[in-house]
């Protein structure tokens, strides 16, 4: 058992390390984007952003689960480069098409998304950015497959890193504003279609079957709208508030939102180690055992960040951003909470991939979406962007409990409830102690130091009195922190 989960840790870890560098150096940008950009212009990329992320489902069709998935059933290197080539091709074939439509309709769909402005040729170039990533998950998906993690996170790395360099020069330097941003992004995705090309040679083969296509969409379409679905609920919030609010206070939220994602770089490296992990593990004799165990170590380290966010927020916001941009403090736990939900779907719906129902994805992320787009139309109205904040909450509490429900009807796992309720008291009083231990008026720095370390000290703490841990673990852990001062020829006693 401790073996797998360190073979799961040492994985999450490496994906984990290739995007911290980078997006801490993209936070530490942050203040200078909220000086340089206008909440209007910050308003105007949060809306290019939900066309990214509608685009990026449309484009894939669903196909990209389905390479993964019949990937392990192929029989040998030919098989897999088959299986790849046709969703190569008909990737290509059929969001060319849809690509070329959105560009020569950009005009009118500019203008019924941003309702004035001259937002078209970032709009544009949007469209043709998302094509390019439309089939760059297949050599990423290879190496995630092979447990290639170090080769992921190199190109990974080396992707974010130039999107933050050109993004640094365009906006920053050229001052280019919402062109800037959407021309770095086209200009860092045509250099990683060159930089893959070696692997895309290595990959791709004039072949096409007809058979493996229509395998990948059975399995891969249903699971479209309920990507797109998710897309509704990670954007809803934002839209519904353009809607009733001008491009400003849209652009403050989404400064809140960008802070509150932040936990999203746990979840992120999660989520690339966890599907190869949960597909080999599946035939196992333990599996369920092993899902079990993972599940509530997993579900400790979301409380502890929702928790420690809660605490820390209003600080890191006044740290962090310019004055115009201080209301955003009062979103950020609530985004945190939301990420943490999404995070405790990702953890307990894998029965439905394990057992191939995927048709019954859309069932909850149709709920959440219902969920996302009713409390939106009814909360921001009424409370602004806290409404907007509350709503995605409400949206992946849906989601989380929905994909559970799910999964445990044909999948089941006997989760440790007794524990996993420790895990929630402590976070609870983590949050509190932390947001009261000083008061809102401290230096935010010393705020972010004081309130963090209480969150941490005050989890660890009622976790140690409520007799969370088991003594086979604590050896573990005294045995694993031993081996970490240990010389390499030296062996345990």
């Amino acid at each position: 058992m401790f073996r797998k989960l360190k073979e799961l840790t040492v994985n999450l870890t490496v994906y984990g390390v290739g995007d911290v560098a980078v997006q801490l150096a993209s936070f530490l940008l942050l203040p200078l984007y909220t000086i340089i950009l206008s909440p209007t212009e910050n308003g105007a990329i949060a809306l290019l952003l939900i066309v990214e992320q509608v685009m990026r489902v449309v484009n894939r069709w669903g196909i990209d689960a389905s390479f993964m998935r019949f990937y392990y059933d192929c029989a040998d290197d030919r098989a897999r480069r088959e299986l790849a080539s046709t969703i190569f091709f008909f990737l290509l074939a059929a969001s060319g098409s849809l690509a070329l439509a959105a560009v020569a309709a950009a005009p009118v769909l500019g203008q019924l998304l941003f309702g004035g402005g001259d937002f078209t040729t970032p709009l544009r170039l949007v469209f043709v950015t998302t094509l390019f990533g439309s089939v760059s998950f297949l050599p990423f998906h290879v190496l995630r497959i092979e447990g290639r993690a170090r080769a992921y996170v190199a190109l990974t790395f080396a992707n974010n890193l130039a999107t933050l360099l050109v993004k640094l020069l365009f906006v920053v330097v050229l001052r280019m504003g919402v062109l800037g941003v959407a021309l770095a992004d086209l200009l860092v995705a045509i250099g990683l279609a060159l930089a893959l090309a070696p692997r895309y040679a290595a990959l791709i083969r004039p072949v096409f079957s007809i058979r493996q296509l229509r395998a990948c969409l059975a399995f891969g379409l249903p699971r479209v709208p309920h990507s797109f679905a998710h897309q509704v609920i990670a954007t809803v919030d934002r839209f519904v508030l353009s809607r009733f609010a001008p491009l400003a206070p849209l652009g403050v939220y989404n400064i809140g939102v960008s802070l509150g994602l932040g936990l999203k770089l746990f979840l992120s490296a999660f989520e690339t180690a966890w599907a190869p992990f949960y597909f080999r593990e599946m035939k196992s004799a333990d599996a369920q055992r092993t899902f079990r165990t993972i599940s509530t170590y997993v579900f400790g380290v979301l409380v502890l960040l929702v928790a420690g966010l809660a605490a820390v927020g209003r600080d890191l916001v006044r740290l962090m951003t310019a004055p115009t941009y201080h209301g955003a403090a009062a979103v950020v736990p609530w985004i945190g909470l939301a990420v943490g939900l999404q995070g405790i779907y990702l953890l307990t719906s894998i029965g439905l991939n394990i057992t191939k129902r995927t048709a019954y994805y859309p069932v909850a992320t149709g709920a959440a979406t219902a969920a996302a787009i009713g409390a939106s139309l009814l909360l921001i109205p009424r409370y602004g962007i806290l409404g907007a904040a509350w709503s995605n909450v409400a949206a992946y509490g849906v989601l989380a409990a929905a994909g559970m429900a799910l999964s445990q009807r044909f999948y089941p796992i006997h989760y440790e409830w007794d524990r996993i309720w420790r895990l929630l008291v402590a976070g609870v009083l983590a949050a509190v102690a932390g947001r009261l231990v000083l008061g809102p008026t401290a230096a935010p720095l010393a705020g972010l130091l004081v309130r963090g370390t209480c969150a941490v000290a005050v989890f660890a703490g009622t976790l140690a009195v409520t007799g969370f841990f088991r003594p086979r673990e604590i050896a573990a852990a005294r045995e694993g922190f031993r081996g970490l001062f240990r010389s390499p020829g030296r062996s345990a006693s």
